[in-house]
């Protein structure tokens, strides 16, 4: 399981699990490349993101395995799981140097994806997790320069900048989309 899963069922299982953490009034945020796609980025065929705050973690995924998901506690620490058949549905609280948390919930947009009405993550907050997750052992730029390429006027990039001073990996990957002359 898990590895790339064809999008059709990527959507069905974000259809499902919005539908029921909606019904059950659980706060969530749609994260990651499918917070990119909602917005006109490329598909992604690997997994589903949702952010919750830390406190409706648990909630989240007593819903998701109401709902027929497989739960999942990994050790990590920093997020649950849910197996929608072979779609994985990542229930994410604590992002690497983030939290998610009522200022990451108000920059978040309100859109209808998949005809079902959900908040979808600030491109600028999908853009510093991902960057801040960069480190000398998971060092992929494949996946931001994916999002960069495609919304690069849609990021408010000096704020990205800002928020991801601390991190070389994040310079590297502003040289870089700065050197192909995406930003």
């Amino acid at each position: 399981m898990g590895g790339d899963q064809p999008f059709d069922q990527i959507k069905e299982s974000l259809k499902r699990a919005a539908g029921a953490l909606n019904q059950a009034e659980v706060p969530f945020l749609l994260g990651g490349g499918l917070a990119v796609w909602a917005r006109g980025g490329p598909p992604t065929g690997h997994d589903l993101d949702l952010m919750v705050k830390p406190n409706d973690a648990d909630r989240a995924l007593q819903v998701l395995e109401q709902a027929g998901m497989r739960p999942e506690k990994p050790p990590e620490g920093w997020l649950y799981k849910a197996w929608d058949g072979n779609i994985l549905v990542d229930l994410i609280f604590e992002p690497i140097g983030e939290r998610v948390d009522e200022a990451m919930f108000e920059r978040a947009e309100e859109l209808d994806v998949q005809a079902v009405p959900m908040l979808v993550m600030s491109l600028e907050d999908v853009m510093v997790t991902r960057l801040k997750a960069l480190d000398e052992h998971a060092l992929d730029f494949e996946r931001p320069l994916e999002f960069a390429r495609a919304l690069r006027e849609r990021i408010d990039w000096q704020d990205v900048r800002e928020r991801t001073d601390g991190s070389p990996y994040a310079k590297a990957f502003f040289t870089l989309i700065e050197e192909l002359d995406i930003v």
